[in-house]
């Protein structure tokens, strides 16, 4: 066999780097912090300017920098080797990640590192890359285009210019473009909520977008008193740990409706439960179930937290943008026992949120009654809403409303939910599960409980607080008062 030199043609080849993977700005501004963490990085810039619809995008970190060797390579396409042996906390893979995720914006990526060694500049520009030809900066080039921060101290200064993608070709608006930086700040401070946070040991980070820090978000809650932490379990595959850690979250009427707006995240939470997938503390995928489980309303509290090590990139199928992975057959029964238990706890979460009766200080939907053995629910004519219906109608209306709620009583299906409850009490569920609908219910109901108490909007929320099922869902209707500026908590 006879061998020939056939390279790709260098224009065609990083043209099409600029589609390997899935990247929104988000994902390709994690592919560069990625790089950042792994050069010991503690604090990190970003800034994006609209820049009159030409947009600009700088990264600035203060990690250990790369001397004019370090940075050439880094440069290179395809640079380092996926199945080579890699330090247990690198963040890369391919080799492509500063370049694919930077092209995926923009035509212009330039890299300015400050070292011991000295400043070093090197740019790919896709409109001029015959030949695999890369700009070395001058010094004068170095003085004209770099940051202060990174002549002042070591680091790396990543600019991406003419972002024909990021700018839609120019059609961008500023308003589009702040809503598109604002979708990356709260993206990117998920996937890497545990560096923010600094429960990765050592490894604390610090991130400033557009001079405002970005604040870690725990999917998980754990900070709530009221989410259910399950044991981590540990599993084996092959020589590797991999870490599985289950939590419920709390139910939406232990939540402030910010507090649940942030957990549910653009897509709510029917769409954000199940697996997160995490590879060195770094969230690389979730709202996933890996076909072990459809989504469901009441699972929708589950979220398991998966930490894989660099180690078992290939086992998971990991993606060149790190924003797919595929479950390794060797671990699918485990997790399969583990989501099927936790879908039940969840399940437990609502349907344990029933009407209560009896409870002091809270005017409940139902009174029971028992009298010489005999046992008989009605409904509290005294209760807020109830009283008022009644009186908004007269006459045979009001004969009709009574006669209602009199037939809704004699006609409760006793038998039934007798043998549903010997059968399987959890399988009872009775209460909303989507807190959209409980406002919705909240709201129809103001309106005559303003008048009960008298147009006092201090006496509503003492009125509301006290009343089956507002009072059970308290911090969710506290959020709501708030917001409307109904409500003002006394010192």
């Amino acid at each position: 066999m006879d061998f020939v030199h056939n390279p790709p043609d260098a224009s065609a080849l990083m043209m099409s780097a600029r589609s390997f993977g899935n990247y929104d700005l988000a994902a390709a501004l994690a592919d560069l912090i990625d790089n950042s963490i792994t050069a010991k990085a503690k604090r990190i810039e970003i800034r994006c300017l609209f820049n009159d619809g030409d947009p600009e995008v700088r990264v600035i970190d203060d990690g250990l920098g790369m001397d004019e060797a370090a940075l050439h390579l880094a440069m290179r396409p395809a640079s380092s080797n996926p199945i080579a042996d890699r330090s247990p906390d690198d963040l890369g893979r391919f080799g492509w990640g500063m370049k694919s995720a930077s092209f995926s914006q923009c035509k212009r990526l330039t890299v300015i590192s400050n070292t011991a060694a000295g400043t070093f500049g090197a740019r790919w520009d896709l409109d001029d890359i015959d030949e695999f030809r890369m700009g070395v900066l001058s010094d004068l080039d170095l003085s004209e285009t770099s940051s202060t921060e990174i002549t002042e101290r070591f680091g790396t200064e990543i600019i991406w210019q003419n972002c024909d993608r990021l700018s839609e070709a120019g059609q961008i608006s500023h308003q589009h473009f702040n809503q598109v930086v604002s979708h990356a700040r709260s993206r990117l401070a998920l996937i890497f909520h545990k560096f923010l946070s600094g429960e990765v040991h050592g490894k604390k980070l610090a991130i400033r977008m557009n001079g405002t820090p970005i604040e870690a978000a725990d999917p998980f809650y754990r900070a709530h008193n009221a989410t259910q932490a399950i044991p981590v379990e540990p599993l084996k595959v092959g020589d590797q740990n991999v870490e599985i850690s289950p939590f419920i979250l709390p139910h939406f009427s232990k939540l402030k409706l910010t507090d649940h707006e942030r957990l549910g995240g653009e897509e709510g939470f029917l769409r954000n439960q199940g697996f997160y997938v995490y590879r060195n503390h770094r969230l690389i995928i979730h709202g996933t179930w890996f076909r072990l489980a459809k989504y469901g309303e009441l699972s929708q509290l589950v979220r398991i937290g998966v930490d894989i090590p660099n180690t078992l990139d290939d086992m998971w199928k990991i993606t060149i943008d790190k924003s797919d992975a595929q479950l390794p057959a060797a671990l699918r029964n485990r997790l399969k026992q583990i989501v099927d238990g936790l879908k039940g706890k969840s399940s437990r979460v609502f349907r344990s949120k029933g009407g209560k009766i009896d409870q002091p200080g809270t005017v409940s939907v139902w009174n029971r009654y028992a009298r010489q053995g005999e046992v008989r629910y009605e409904i509290n004519r005294e209760h807020p809403l109830i009283s008022q219906l009644l009186k908004t109608v007269d006459g045979e209306g009001q004969d009709f409303a009574r006669a209602a709620i009199k037939a809704i009583e004699q006609t409760f299906p006793v038998a039934a939910f007798g043998n549903d409850a010997v059968k399987d009490m959890d399988s009872l569920n009775q209460t909303e599960a989507d807190p959209g609908r409980f406002i919705e219910l909240l709201e129809a109901a103001v309106p005559s409980m303003l008048i009960e108490a008298d147009g006092s909007f201090n006496d509503l929320a003492e009125l509301l607080r006290s009343t089956d099922p507002f009072a059970s869902n308290w911090p969710l209707v506290q959020s709501y008062l708030e917001k409307k500026g109904w409500f003002d908590e006394q010192p």
